[in-house]
């Protein structure tokens, strides 16, 4: 065997293999460069090869897919494709602040891949389609407002930081 164990690295659970994935794949978990610590170092542009993947759609894939529930009335299922809990949890919890709502809840059917199931349940003034449309423009009209008053607040921070900053170069101009 050509390679030797790195100081600090016990023979069982050292190999040239190791040292080699761990260097070609630093997101493996294995080892460090220092291989003598469980710890490994991410670099930062590793994965973003990929990472369009998490969010783009396949061919002929689509976005939402609607289900009707036939066992129970004025129910439908939702299958968000390229979502997560983010998004799972923002619409069922605002689909129960309205009044026609009867049932909302997500889940996650596999944590691997990225879809979460929504059973909606209206009492039947609205269809849940109609519901989660609703709740989708809602949820826009106040990310908008975030957007708007948070905004005002990074510009009043900084015309704040502008207006000290002048007053300490007069300061220091004047002494």
């Amino acid at each position: 065997m050509t390679d030797s164990i790195p100081d600090g690295a016990n023979a069982p659970c050292w190999s040239p293999q190791i040292g080699t994935l761990v260097e070609h794949q630093p997101n493996c978990g294995l080892r460090d460069n220092n291989r003598d610590n469980r710890h490994v170092s991410h670099k930062a542009d590793y994965d973003n090869q990929n990472r369009f993947e998490l969010f783009i759609l396949d061919d002929g894939e689509r976005k939402v897919e609607h289900k009707e529930e036939t066992r129970v009335p004025n129910t439908a299922i939702f299958k968000f494709n390229k979502e997560d809990h983010t998004l799972g949890n923002l619409l069922a919890q605002r689909l129960l602040k309205y009044d026609h709502i009867v049932f909302a809840a997500y889940q996650v059917p596999h944590p691997l891949f990225a879809t979460f199931d929504l059973r909606v349940s209206t009492d039947g003034s609205v269809t849940p389609k109609d519901a989660i449309i609703t709740c989708c423009r809602d949820i826009v009209q106040d990310l908008e407002v975030l957007r708007q008053s948070f905004t005002t607040e990074w510009l009043g921070k900084k015309i704040v930081s502008e207006g000290e900053a002048e007053r300490m170069a007069r300061e220091q101009n004047n002494f």
